[in-house]
């Protein structure tokens, strides 16, 4: 693999080239490493099994520290593929609070935020598309 990113690269099982891939993406395909699996109700109304996950979406903790409490996401960072949700801190040494970083593969989404009307518009044709 080249220095730079390639679009033609297509899989590799050496672990380094699949590092460097995810290092060196663009933004626009780093969108897609921050999907988040939908509960089952969503599952059934948009039928779809995940999503990219945007900030206002209330998401539940599947796996970790914080397993099975939920919260609003504050922030979204494509650059570490992680983001933060309101409420899941932790107290440092000193007694101030600190945010925690969660993968986007320990999360389900409950609740989409339905503001961007142009996100409910691709949900909607992606579902009249499905078979």
């Amino acid at each position: 693999m080249k220095k730079n990113f390639s679009k033609h690269w297509k899989e590799s099982k050496q672990p380094r080239k699949q590092r460097k891939y995810l290092a060196k993406a663009p933004l626009h395909l780093r969108k897609k490493f921050v999907s988040v699996n939908l509960s089952k109700d969503l599952r059934k109304k948009y039928e779809k099994r995940n999503i990219s996950v945007r900030k206002g979406d209330t998401v539940k903790i599947v796996r970790g520290k914080f397993k099975n409490k939920q919260g609003k996401v504050t922030e979204v960072k494509l650059k570490t593929a992680t983001l933060n949700v309101e409420g899941i801190q932790v107290s440092k040494r000193d007694g101030s609070k600190a945010n925690v970083k969660l993968q986007p593969s320990n999360l389900q989404i409950i609740e989409l935020n339905l503001q961007d009307k142009e996100r409910i518009k691709s949900k909607k044709t992606e579902n009249k598309n499905a078979p």
